[in-house]
């Protein structure tokens, strides 16, 4: 969603590298070039008005013009007032102290609340919680059946006592649902209400009556991220008819300009609190304002990367996996150790999003996006296909194996023979790495490693000077090196004195020795 304004905010800080000093004028072409990109992007102009102001006093003041690096400093001030426009420092939700935590969702028609109320049961039970899905959307037809499909797919419990499409009074069945989480031993009641749009006071009216009957410790707005300008307008309308303590994006991986995301939290004092990016269930996290600069300004997303890895994967199989590698050039390691690696890496989502959570990704984003995902389930066909035995010893795969492989998996016989070429070679360089023995072929950096072969060519080299075949061309290099020598004895060589006083137990160090014949 936020491709275009990282382009064009790279492209505005390409300009200033390289400049050890900042002009005035440079600071308001920069701050020209920071203005269209946020209202391309459909920033509201009200936030684009004051972020500029904000970066233009600091840049204009002691920190840059005194820094050591004034462009790097101008990125640091853009970045840390991204922060404050996305409402600073991350929003945790609010328990209540004696339970069932309540939390109502309200929003838009359309907006997904439906299908964020189970993201967010499925997130919840996840932080070990046990919550309860309420079906308060009597309006929409089948609102009541999808909410009954999503807490399925999510794994948790649902309270839907009326049918929907019409029938029944939102407002009792809510105030069922606390009794009826207490009696089940729910923690969490999320309540999800009929959607609504910012002119209709009966449906604005219906929304204040369940909160007014339930007290919500949390009502959190859900907003599409997609529908731009509007979003704020709406959410201003919601905040002053019902009120809301938080806001939640949804649809964060569209393709629309993400304006909304950057001027609600400053226009309705509200930050945001959770985004959902994607249409599986866990494509849901804890929105944090630090993280989604980085990635605006494309400095990756790392601790999000690992906190997915440590959901992930765990320690006593990675410890396992590593033991594998270190131990033998790393022949333990065998197909079904990688076929493993590979379906846990496929957990954490999708290869291409995951690639743009690195630093520096930005470069090549149209690279990433172009990545086939079915490539990892092809490998997966193809490892699948082979016996026990081929897969701890792929060194017997011949022709006639490879053959029936590729049928097997429905791939060409390249494929097959591909695969296990790309396994050996993986599999070498990860035992180097194992092994601390860092990138193969790089010899000359510390920490990068080396192959042995080129570090005994190298202490072959050094052995000393090699004498020439010629016998007349070796008397004249040996009559040299002995008068080298004398003169030496006598004095005078390095400015030293010729005997006695402090230069008397003077010697030269072994390397300049050699050096000296």
């Amino acid at each position: 969603m936020f491709d275009t304004l990282s382009d064009r905010l790279a492209a505005t800080f390409k300009n200033l590298r390289g400049k050890g000093r900042l002009s005035e004028a440079d600071i308001d072409a920069t701050a020209r070039e920071i203005r269209i990109a946020l209202l391309e992007a459909d920033v509201a102009l009200p936030v684009v008005r004051a972020f500029i102001k904000q970066i233009k006093e600091r840049a204009l003041g002691s920190e840059v013009s005194q820094a050591l690096n004034p462009a790097q400093q101008v990125i640091k001030i853009v970045n840390e007032e991204l922060i404050g426009i996305l409402g600073g420092e991350t929003r945790r939700l609010r328990f209540a102290k004696t339970a069932p935590t309540v939390i109502m969702l309200a929003g838009l028609q359309g907006a997904g609340k439906t299908t964020l109320a189970g993201k967010l049961g499925l997130w919840l039970k996840g932080q070990g919680h046990s919550p309860l899905l309420v079906a308060a959307d009597l309006q929409r037809p089948n609102a009541v059946n999808q909410l009954a499909v999503v807490a399925e797919r999510a794994g948790v419990a649902v309270f839907a006592p009326q049918p929907g499409n019409g029938v029944g009074d939102p407002v009792q069945v809510a105030k069922e649902s606390i009794e009826y989480a207490k009696s089940k031993v729910h923690d969490i009641v999320i309540v999800d209400t009929a959607g609504r749009l910012g002119i209709d006071q009966e449906m604005m009216q219906q929304a204040a009556d369940i909160r007014d009957a339930v007290s919500p410790d949390e009502v959190l707005f859900v907003v599409d991220a997609m529908i731009g300008q509007d979003a704020v307008n709406t959410a201003e309308a919601f905040r002053d008819g019902v009120g809301f303590d938080g806001v939640v994006l949804s649809k964060l991986d569209g393709d629309a300009r993400g304006g909304a995301a950057l001027s609600i939290a400053h226009v309705t004092g509200k930050q945001i609190m959770f985004a959902s990016n994607g249409e599986k269930l866990d494509d849901f996290d804890a929105f944090h304002p630090d993280r989604m600069a980085s990635r605006i300004l494309g400095m990756g997303d790392v601790l999000s990367l690992i906190e997915k890895a440590e959901q992930t994967f765990s320690q006593e199989e990675a410890a396992k996996m590593a033991s594998k590698l270190a131990s033998s050039q790393g022949k333990d390691f065998t197909l079904d150790d990688f076929l493993a690696q590979m379906e846990q890496v496929r957990k954490m989502g999708s290869i291409s999003k995951l690639l743009g959570m690195l630093p520096g990704m930005g470069q090549i984003k149209d690279q990433i996006n172009n990545i086939d995902e079915r490539d990892v389930d092809r490998t997966a066909a193809i490892i699948k296909s082979m016996t026990p035995a081929e897969r701890q010893e792929p060194t017997i795969i011949n022709g006639s194996r490879r053959a029936r492989i590729a049928k097997g998996s429905g791939v060409d016989v390249s494929a097959v023979k591909g695969l296990v070429e790309r396994f050996f070679e993986a599999r070498k360089m990860m035992s180097r790495m194992a092994q601390g023995g860092g990138m193969p072929g790089m010899p000359g950096i510390p920490g990068m490693g080396g192959g042995p072969g080129r570090q005994k060519k190298q202490q072959k080299q050094a052995k000393g000077k090699r004498k020439s075949g010629n016998p007349m061309k070796r008397k004249a290099e040996e009559q040299a090196a002995a008068a080298r020598r004398e003169q030496a004895a006598q004095g005078g060589a390095f400015g030293l004195p010729a005997g006695g006083g402090a230069g008397q137990d003077f010697e030269l160090p072994d390397e300049f020795k050699k050096f000296m014949g």
